[in-house]
């Protein structure tokens, strides 16, 4: 039995880490490109900038949100 090792992953050339490519029609692109320039930084630094940052809307929403009818009988319940 031979031992192979795993076929290495692509990382990134700053970061070090493992790397994964994302399909985008150019359009989108070019938007990446442009908000890349716009905070001086790398497409590849801008897009998980952007992810981190729907991350947070989308917590921001939810947050925001009037509270559920359980929610509210808990937070009751515990003030007595």
């Amino acid at each position: 039995m031979s031992s192979r090792s795993a076929p290495r992953q692509p990382t990134h050339p700053h970061t070090g880490a493992r790397s994964r490519s994302v399909r985008v029609d150019v359009a989108t692109h070019e938007e990446i490109k442009r908000l890349a320039n716009d905070i001086g930084a790398t497409v590849g630094a801008t897009v998980p900038l952007t992810v981190r940052r729907l991350r947070q809307e989308r917590m921001g929403d939810e947050l925001s949100a009037p509270l559920r009818d359980d929610e509210s009988a808990r937070l009751d319940a515990e003030l007595g």
